[in-house]
């Protein structure tokens, strides 16, 4: 990982690289917090967006990191109905997110009481870096206006919008996606997690595995 970081300055402005290392060092923490989208704030104290946007956008134009605006409302085209001022960025693969992450193979396979909160971080990432593989369709995500709810995923595939829910755990409970499939009556709506394939009346739950 810290090769990705040497490269920065070969390749990058060199005013910039500071900049681009803040941002790329700060995505694990982004991603831990139970609300992931990005606060500039948690690069340091201060930090407003004009000051990392140009750090942002390099990174996003090389592949390094991936973004996903927030959505005002699940509508043709997704993209009109951008928030463009918040966004969550995720890394390129969740293997380095993992070892940015400092987390060795054991509290991966066995799991670890301090390790449950990150295991949602981990498996957002997956899931967003397959839907990226699969489409180069719009990916988003939504929140209500109070960000009172939310759900993890907005997808466009041509003229179907697709909510997605991601469960890390055993717990299967999605209020916020449940509350947006009553409200907007999606065609199509997955649940992903590491129960088995499920097919009910509103919703479809897929092995996170099964998500390429």
């Amino acid at each position: 990982m810290h090769s990705y970081e040497g490269d920065f300055s070969k390749h990058a402005p060199r005013e910039v690289v500071p900049r681009i290392r803040m941002v790329w060092q700060s995505i694990p923490s982004q991603l831990a917090k139970e609300n992931k989208k990005f606060v500039f704030g948690v690069i340091r104290e201060g930090a407003r967006a004009k000051d990392f946007e140009l750090a942002i956008q390099w990174l996003v134009d090389s592949g390094l990191i991936l973004k996903s605006h927030r959505i005002s409302k699940p509508a043709l085209p997704l993209i009109a109905y951008q928030d463009l001022s918040v966004f969550k960025l995720f890394l390129h693969d969740v293997g380095l997110l993992g070892a940015m992450a400092g987390l060795n193979v054991r509290s991966l396979i066995e799991g670890n009481a301090v390790f449950t909160e990150f295991k949602g971080a981990l498996a957002e990432q997956f899931v967003m870096q397959q839907l990226r593989l699969k489409t180069e369709s719009y990916i988003g995500y939504w929140t209500n206006e109070r960000s009172t709810a939310e759900v993890d995923f907005v997808v466009q595939d041509g003229a179907e919008i697709i909510p997605i829910e991601v469960k890390s755990g055993e717990n299967l409970h999605a209020k916020s996606f449940k509350l947006f499939c009553e409200k907007f009556k999606p065609g199509k709506a997955i649940r992903t997690s590491v129960a088995p394939f499920i097919k009910e009346e509103w919703m479809t739950n897929i092995p996170l595995y099964g998500i390429i």
